[in-house]
């Protein structure tokens, strides 16, 4: 970046994911937090008391506030798609929780309103920032494992290991569940390899703990090119310590294989070693595909990811990894699955229009309490 100039950024949504947002965005050196928005009125007047950033409680007041550029959007997806739509009329830079929303056309639309209002939109699959996955995407730009067969997309944990109080995670109405919750993030690295599925041909989802949600997904894609993809998530895995992400990818002439630890890549005969790659095996580290960032919380990706919008809103580069648009073809691939699970009639696999797009508006005053 060639500028410190800091972005101006307000943060909407107190919970998990967005105390996690606002301590990175309040170390970075590329954004100022200027103010929070919540419905739980305590918790806003403590970041208010303790970090010295205003408390606004109304949303519509808060992205209107003078001077503002982006905003930070951690809230149940149910909320996101009129959030992000109020924030885009604004004439904000938006950054939001994934998945987008509930609804694959939706979100479409609000990729085309962010593009015509040029906009920097990006959606929070923290994944594309990890060193070991992006460097796999690299590689496949090169051509090193010749052209790609198939995809596995993997996530296991143990997120879910007894019936849990109900909570919006439990529902799939408001975006719980393995699927949108766990799923979407192997699924996600998915699109970013191969691109959008053509059609999901057979998929499950398994309950073990959950009553209204899912606790496992399994599912067969197909994609263009004659590229086939399989999806394997459990989030109720008690023999993992934590939840871990892998993708393995087949080409003719090698294989990828990457987690948030390492990068195996296997360059067979008809495939191209690039630099710093032997024929045969090679395995590079996290460690050494890391790039510095400036505040540490959890994982190099999570400030990664919120460092990127910085720099994209400052230098007014509207293309940028994980847009809105990237993250509509997840929200499509998530329909698909479901669709097929629940023996609905799937969702087509180009991208609905803005004019078919269903609307889900008339639901942010109950995103903040009201």
């Amino acid at each position: 970046m060639s500028s410190k100039r800091k972005v101006n950024v307000a943060l909407v949504g107190l919970g998990k994911m967005g105390v996690s947002h606002l301590a990175i965005a309040n170390a970075s050196q590329r954004l100022e937090v200027s103010a929070v928005c919540d419905s739980f009125t305590l918790l806003g007047q403590m970041v208010e008391k303790h970090c010295d950033i205003a408390y606004v409680a109304d949303y519509a007041e808060v992205i209107a506030r003078p001077g503002l550029e982006a905003v930070i959007i951690a809230t149940p997806t149910r909320f996101h798609d009129e959030m992000v739509h109020a924030a885009l009329a604004q004439g904000l830079h938006v950054f939001c929780e994934k998945p987008m929303t509930l609804s694959a056309a939706v979100s479409e639309e609000l990729a085309e309103e962010a593009a015509q209002r040029n906009l920097v939109c990006q959606v929070g699959y923290h994944n594309r920032f990890v060193g070991t996955f992006s460097e796999a995407r690299r590689l496949l730009d090169l051509g090193a494992i010749g052209r790609v067969r198939h995809v596995h997309a993997e996530a296991y944990g143990p997120v879910v290991l007894k019936p849990a109080v109900k909570t919006w995670r439990s529902q799939s109405d408001q975006g719980g569940g393995c699927l949108y919750d766990y799923a979407a993030h192997p699924i996600n690295l998915m699109n970013w390899y191969v691109g959008r599925p053509l059609e999901c041909i057979g998929s499950e989802l398994a309950k073990q703990y959950s009553v209204e949600v899912e606790d496992a997904v399994y599912a067969n894609l197909r994609f263009g090119n004659d590229v086939t993809g399989q999806v394997s998530v459990n989030w109720s895995d008690e023999t993992m310590r934590k939840m871990t992400t892998r993708v393995t990818i087949f080409g003719d002439g090698g294989k990828i294989v990457a987690d948030r630890q390492e990068l195996q890549v296997y360059i067979g005969a008809t495939g191209k070693a690039p630099e710093g790659y032997n024929d045969g095996w090679t395995v590079r580290y996290i460690t050494e595909l890391t790039p510095p960032i400036d505040y540490y919380l959890r994982g190099e990706e999570y400030s990664a990811q919120m460092e990127g919008f910085a720099e994209a809103v400052a230098e007014k580069r509207i293309a940028c990894v994980n847009d809105f648009r990237s993250a509509a073809e997840t929200d499509l691939t998530l329909e698909m699955i479901r669709a097929r699970a629940l023996a609905e009639p799937p969702p087509v696999s180009a991208m609905p229009t803005a004019v078919n797009a269903p609307k889900s508006r008339g639901v942010l005053a109950r995103a903040l309490g009201r």
